[in-house]
């Protein structure tokens, strides 16, 4: 076995690109515009007509 060299050759074919799409946005609430940076929690609730982000202040209002 001595003297014997293996070579592996591949080719390697990526068919597909799988893409990743975001945004991404401060979160700040709906009412007073306060958010994260400003030392508020903030809660996304659902609404009638979509969804709204509230702080920790105006969540209980709604």
């Amino acid at each position: 076995m001595q003297g014997l060299k293996s070579t592996l050759m591949q080719d390697l074919c990526f068919k597909k690109t799988s893409e990743v799409k975001s945004s991404v946005t401060e979160v700040e609430c709906y009412i007073c515009g306060k958010g994260l940076q400003d030392g508020y929690r903030i809660t996304a609730k659902t609404l009638s007509n979509g969804m709204a982000l509230f702080c920790d202040v105006h969540y209980t209002l709604q």
